[in-house]
């Protein structure tokens, strides 16, 4: 049974677990874990599959995901993948047509270019798989090698979760509204469903519709700790709002770590992080690098109580411009499980204090980390909203 979204604030007894909730939602890791995974339940599909994600790669992850999704087409089980259409640009011709030819119904989000759209900010950037509206896999894992890992590579460092829950179901309806272009995904208001002791809900972002559930969840959430935050965060550029809660935390005595992209695919955005590194450290948060892969996941956890996971990155471009799905779990035990994860984490990381920023702060590299963070600002604001001023009438998906 759903229960209605509020933004009231929970005591650790009202999630006081007294049994396994594994079994309804469960975290998942890149790598071997997620694609296991999503093998095994597309392989168990029997009426339906919604797969809808960022980017989806020509690559041996890519080719292994698309064989399963055209035998269960074989299977006659009913598929529909829905690509975005800037993040899998560079996805051929070929191999399109063939899963099209194999009975998988395919189709791109927002063309960048069309008659009446030339839009790259607002982009489809959720990654989530449904199937038979009973179980998910929803987070910040795209479809191909760096996320899977190689005999060479480790993968990069991101997070999902596996939902056997009514969340599955509602999942479901808002990625059939995706794909089919329906619009009412708007007028669906978040809902935690029960998940044994746990209470799950999926959350959108899209501004251009209204829709700022998962921005309003962290800020709320940020807002109402009482003890710690944990973050990890790729492309991690937070902007007034959350960066005013961020720092009212602070003031409060809360305790806050963020762990950051020491290595990143997008060393202009890591630079521009970096120059906001002092402020964030003068705030008491503690700052931790992760060097062994390119950092891309979006979760958090707050007093051990509340955890979110997701496509959600804390910036600009994924409060105003893009359209993300993240899942919010409220669950002593599942928060747990994630705080427990995050520490191993920070075990491994290069933790950032002001005498580590000394040592690497020289005139140039301040500099060039001004001048990125400038770039930076200056882009995320013309991709997020020139656009709207000229299309806000005439945009579609």
């Amino acid at each position: 049974m759903g229960h209605k979204h509020t933004n009231k604030k929970y005591s650790a007894a009202t999630f006081q677990n007294v049994a396994d909730n594994s079994k309804y939602i469960d975290l998942v890791h890149s790598g071997e874990d997620y694609f296991v995974r999503l093998k095994e339940i597309i392989d168990k599909a029997e009426k339906e599959i919604h797969l809808q994600t960022y980017i989806f790669e020509n690559d041996e992850t890519g080719n292994l995901i698309a064989k399963c999704l055209k035998e269960a087409a074989q299977r006659k089980v009913k598929v529909y993948v829905l690509l975005d259409a800037y993040g899998s640009a560079a996805l051929p011709d070929s191999f399109v047509e063939d899963m099209v030819q194999h009975g998988i119904l395919l189709r791109f989000f927002s063309p960048l270019f069309s008659l009446n759209n030339f839009y790259i900010g607002r982009r489809m950037h959720h990654k989530v798989v449904v199937v038979d509206g009973s179980i998910a896999l929803i987070g910040g894992i795209n479809i191909a090698d760096k996320y899977h890992g190689t005999a060479t590579s480790e993968p990069w460092l991101d997070y999902a979760v596996q939902l056997d829950c009514p969340a599955a179901e509602n999942l479901q309806k808002l990625c059939n509204d995706y794909y089919f272009k329906k619009g009412s995904s708007r007028k669906i208001l978040p809902v935690l469903h029960s998940a044994g002791n746990a209470l799950v809900g999926i959350l959108q972002n899209d501004w251009l519709r209204q829709k700022t559930e998962v921005c309003d969840a962290y800020t709320n959430a940020i807002l109402h700790a009482e003890k710690e935050i944990v973050i990890v965060g790729s492309y991690f550029l937070p902007g007034s709002r959350l960066a005013k809660a961020l720092k009212k935390a602070c003031k409060k005595g809360i305790k806050i770590k963020v762990i950051l992209a020491g290595i990143s695919d997008v060393p202009l955005v890591r630079r521009a992080t970096e120059h906001l590194y002092a402020s964030f450290l003068k705030h008491h948060i503690k700052i931790y690098e992760w060097n062994r892969s390119v950092v891309h996941g979006k979760a958090a956890v707050v007093d051990n109580k509340w955890a979110t996971v997701g496509s959600f990155n804390l910036n600009s471009l994924s409060c105003y411009g893009s359209i993300e799905m993240n899942v919010e779990i409220q669950s002593v035990e599942f928060a747990k499980k994630l705080q427990a994860d995050f520490e191993k984490v920070i075990g491994e990381c290069s933790e950032i204090t002001l005498e580590t920023l000394k040592q690497r702060a020289g005139m140039l590299n301040r500099l060039a980390d001004w001048v990125s963070y400038q770039m930076v600002r200056i882009s995320m604001l013309f991709i997020t909203f020139l656009p709207h001023l000229r299309f806000l009438k005439n945009y579609r998906i």
